[in-house]
């Protein structure tokens, strides 16, 4: 069984998660600086069996575009090219951010490591996965 990895991509940092093999349990796994995600993601997926990467997609409440959607579908774009093997799909962010900092509230966090986005960006990319997990055992039902 491959693994599913999710991206919360910015223009600056890229928030990392990835499920266990049997894509049950969405964990944070680290923060790459946007410019070596492609490197980082060459170098990851063969050793990882990762079967699905799937990319936190901004939109308003209205289903609307924000500013970030379109670099999102550039690089959603890129990683098809790049990696033709590997389904790609997306999910929803909205929110992710805040309620990232939620639970690192809730879970005690340290006012000073709750400040870093790199923390909140690789929490926002297990709660995108985690999200996706759940409408996909929802819709296979």
């Amino acid at each position: 069984m491959g693994r599913i990895l999710a991206l919360d991509y910015g223009l600056k940092r890229v928030g990392i998660a990835v499920t266990d093999p049997m894509k049950i349990i969405a964990s944070p796994l680290t923060t790459v600086d946007e410019a070596r995600i492609m490197k980082y993601l060459r170098e990851y997926l063969p050793n990882e069996n990762v079967e699905t990467i799937v990319v936190g997609m901004p939109n308003r409440l209205n289903g609307q575009a924000t500013h970030a959607t379109g670099a999102v579908k550039k690089f959603v774009a890129k990683l098809r090219e790049t990696f033709p093997e590997v389904k790609i799909d997306t999910e929803n962010e909205q929110y992710t951010s805040k309620m990232a900092v939620a639970a690192m509230i809730a879970g005690g966090m340290k006012k000073k490591d709750r400040i870093k986005k790199s923390n909140i960006d690789k929490i926002s990319a297990s709660i995108i996965l985690q999200s996706y997990l759940e409408r996909k055992e929802y819709n296979d039902r």
